[in-house]
C-alpha cells in the first residue's frame, strides 16, 4: 500500500469513526443540540494532544491539527471544556517551572503558580467541578490548586508518585506509586480521609501504567504489558484493562496487542481513546489515536503523523 492510500484509508476511517463520537452524522451532539438549553449533557468535542510540536487540538470531522500552543506539556482540559491546564510553558527570560492555563474562549494564557528552577511539575489533573488542578510536584508531594487563587494544599507527600487521575466523582485520586516496601504500584488517593491504598500489584517484570478511572468512578483503567511480557511485537505488547477500586476484578479490555499510552474517557463517557500505532504503520510513531466504545468493541484510528512522539491526548468538552 502505498503511503498516499494508507493516509487516505487512514483519514477516511477516522472522520467516519469521529463523526459517530462527536455527533457530525446526526449521532451524540445532533441528538443533544435540539435540548441544549434545557440539558447540562456533556458533548464531545475536539482532542488535545500534547507532542513535541507543542499543545495540538484535532477538531471534530478533522485530522490536521490546530496548534494551540507551540510549547508546553501535559496538557488537560478542564471538565466544563473552558480551560487547557499545561506544565512548563516557556516565558520569555524565565526558567524554573510553571503551571498555566489556556482558554479556549479567548485565546489567553495565565499562568497559575510556578517554582525556581530545580522544582519539577508532573501530569496535571482536573478536579470534576474545574475548580482545582493536581499536579505532583518535585515527585514526592501531590498538591491540589486553585484556579482562582493559586493557593494550593497538599493532599499526599512522601513517596515517589506520578500521572494522577482525578475521579469523575471527586472522591478520589489514582496514581502511579512507589512503595519502599512493595515497589511499583498502582493506588488511589480518598480525599475525603487521606488515605492511600493498593489497587493493582504489578507481577515480575510487568511494565504498566497511565492509569486513569472509568466514568462511574468504579473501576481503574491502565495500560499493562502483564499478558504478552514474553512476546516481542513490532508494534508494542501492552493491553488496555481494569480493577475495580477495591483491588478486585482485573480484567483484560483489548484483544489486539499494541502500543497504549494516555487512555481517556470522552466527556460523555461513551468512548475511549488513547494514543497508539495502526498495523498499517511501517513504522511505529506513536502519534496517532485509536478510539473505541467504552465496551472496547472494534476500533477506530485518527491518524497522526503530523503529531508524532506525542506523550499525552485528552479528549476536551465541546464548548
Amino acid at each position: 500500500m502505498t503511503e498516499l492510500n494508507r493516509r487516505a484509508l487512514l483519514r477516511a476511517a477516522a472522520l467516519a469513526g469521529a463523526a459517530t463520537a462527536t455527533g457530525l452524522a446526526g449521532g451524540l451532539t445532533a441528538a443533544a443540540s435540539g435540548g441544549a438549553a434545557e440539558t447540562t449533557e456533556a458533548v464531545n468535542g475536539p482532542w488535545i494532544v500534547t507532542g513535541s510540536a507543542g499543545i495540538l487540538q484535532i477538531n471534530p470531522g478533522h485530522t490536521t491539527p490546530q496548534v494551540l500552543l507551540s510549547n508546553g506539556y501535559d496538557a488537560t482540559t478542564s471538565p466544563d471544556g473552558r480551560y487547557v491546564a499545561v506544565n512548563n510553558l516557556r516565558y520569555a527570560g524565565e526558567s524554573g517551572s510553571n503551571l498555566s492555563l489556556y482558554d479556549r474562549v479567548t485565546g489567553e494564557v495565565r499562568k497559575l503558580i510556578s517554582d525556581p528552577f530545580g522544582v519539577s511539575y508532573e501530569w496535571p489533573t482536573w478536579s470534576p467541578d474545574s475548580t482545582e488542578v493536581a499536579l505532583v510536584v518535585d515527585r514526592e508531594t501531590l498538591v491540589a490548586v486553585n484556579v482562582a487563587t493559586g493557593a494550593r494544599r497538599v493532599l499526599v507527600q512522601g513517596h515517589t508518585m506520578y500521572r494522577p487521575s482525578w475521579s469523575r466523582d471527586g472522591s478520589m485520586i489514582v496514581m502511579q506509586w512507589v512503595s519502599r516496601s512493595e515497589g511499583h504500584q498502582l493506588r488511589v488517593l480518598d480525599l475525603a480521609t487521606g488515605r492511600v491504598r493498593r489497587v493493582y500489584q504489578p507481577e515480575e517484570r510487568e511494565r504498566f501504567g497511565w492509569p486513569v478511572f472509568m466514568p462511574n468512578s468504579e473501576r481503574v483503567v491502565f495500560c499493562t504489558n502483564r499478558w504478552y511480557r514474553d512476546v516481542d511485537l513490532p508494534l508494542g505488547e501492552d493491553s488496555l484493562a481494569s480493577v475495580r477500586i477495591d483491588g478486585t476484578g482485573l480484567k483484560k479490555l483489548t484483544d489486539e496487542p499494541r502500543m497504549y499510552l494516555s487512555p481517556v474517557f470522552s466527556p460523555d463517557g461513551r468512548y475511549c481513546a488513547a494514543l497508539s500505532v495502526p498495523p498499517t504503520n511501517e513504522y511505529p510513531d506513536g502519534g496517532n489515536i485509536i478510539v473505541s466504545t467504552s465496551g472496547f468493541g472494534e476500533p477506530w484510528w485518527i491518524p497522526g503523523d503530523e503529531y508524532d512522539d506525542s506523550m499525552r491526548v485528552d479528549w476536551a468538552r465541546a464548548i
